[in-house]
């Protein structure tokens, strides 16, 4: 093999692998104390919930793929813990509950609290909210 080939060839791969690290490694970085997505059941007849509990967002039409914290908070009461990484770069490249609490409240603005964000699930009204502590 060519000097200039094996060259490419050598460049081709350093990149490859930085790609695939990329990609991997941001979900590893872990700093500070852990964010928990958390679900608690609401009374409806709540004064401050009353009148967005009509508006409150579908938790059974949540894919389990696109919203893992958030299904997993409503059916446990609370998701896996989420570490943010150092300088900013694993919110860059990670999907995070802070994602989701974003993508809910731009679906359903009604339904976002003081605290959280009101989830109807199985008839159930949950209140949906990043917390530091569970």
């Amino acid at each position: 093999m060519r000097r200039v080939t094996r060259n490419a060839v050598v460049l081709m791969l350093v990149v490859l692998v930085g790609l695939l690290a990329l990609g991997a490694l941001p979900g590893l970085l872990k700093s500070g104390d852990p964010y928990y997505l958390t679900a608690e059941s609401v009374n409806a007849s709540d004064t401050n919930v009353s009148a967005a509990s009509a508006a409150a967002v579908n938790g059974t039409a949540l894919s389990e793929r696109r919203f893992p914290y958030t299904t997993e908070a409503l059916r446990n009461g609370t998701a896996e813990p989420y570490w943010k990484g150092p300088w900013g770069l694993k919110e860059t490249f990670t999907h995070s509950p802070f994602d989701e609490m974003s993508a809910l409240s731009g679906r359903n603005a009604t339904a976002a609290t003081d605290d959280g964000l009101l989830v109807r699930d199985n008839g159930t009204l949950y209140r949906v909210a990043i917390r530091q502590r569970v």
